[in-house]
């Protein structure tokens, strides 16, 4: 993947020295550390919404798929009739 978008930023020396430890300590370059966490939070982010506006065709799709059955799993059955891990 080719890096064609640069993001520069200004920090307080604090910060700087924050941001380079914590990425020593994961054996990362300061600038691949604060890309993953960036990244990592900005998809929480999206993932977190939980408004979202939909067409009167595209709502009743959604309320017939959350109300249609669900297929026989028999794995997934299996495994919530067995006791929790704590519970043994």
């Amino acid at each position: 993947m080719s890096k064609t978008a640069p993001i520069n930023m200004r920090v307080e020396p604090e910060q700087h020295a924050l941001l380079t430890k914590a990425a020593a300590l994961l054996h990362k370059d300061r600038s691949a550390f604060i890309l993953d966490v960036a990244c990592r939070e900005a998809e929480n982010v999206l993932l977190d919404q939980r408004l979202f506006q939909l067409n009167d065709e595209t709502f009743k799709a959604f309320e017939e798929a959350l109300s249609a059955p669900l297929p026989e799993n028999k794995k997934l059955k299996k495994l919530l009739e067995e006791a929790a891990p704590w519970e043994k």
